[in-house]
């Protein structure tokens, strides 16, 4: 925790795309971050990862799949691997015992995460394609054109 910083309860549940693997998690959210660096693009597949650490490192049950996770290391990487579905390929929380707590990627969630995010961090590694551009045009579906 940062000095001063209030935590806020975190009751959370979670899927992957395909519903093999599910997970709850216990515990304070302290942080949530878009993150550009290259590692999580490469993992993402888009422009950020959207992730939210929760701590402590056991806030985290596997309540269903648990036998269906995959682990990938990147070698020369101190702390980032990556953890996913078998079935789907869908990133899963993983525990990173540097920080003492689990990253959640956002967009696993079951429920809105209990605290927006905060920042934009591996800023000067961002792809020059990504966010945001305002003058985008927004759809609530699959545009018409």
């Amino acid at each position: 925790m940062d000095g001063g910083q209030i935590l806020t309860q975190a009751k959370l549940t979670g899927r992957c795309l395909c519903g093999a693997v599910q997970y709850e998690i216990d515990g304070d959210a302290e942080r949530f971050y878009y993150c550009h660096c290259s590692r999580c693009r490469k993992l993402t597949g888009s422009g950020f990862a959207s992730n939210l650490l929760v701590s402590p490192v056991d806030c985290l049950r596997w309540t269903k799949g648990e036998d269906k996770l995959k682990h990938f290391k990147v070698p020369e990487a101190e702390r980032f691997y990556n953890l996913f579905c078998s079935e789907c390929g869908s990133p899963m929380p993983r525990v990173v015992e540097a920080l003492n707590g689990v990253l959640i990627p956002a967009g696993s969630l079951n429920e809105e995460p209990p605290i927006a995010p905060s920042a934009r961090i591996f800023w000067e590694s961002r792809a020059e394609w990504t966010c945001p551009d305002e003058s985008l045009p927004v759809f609530a579906e699959y545009p018409t054109v």
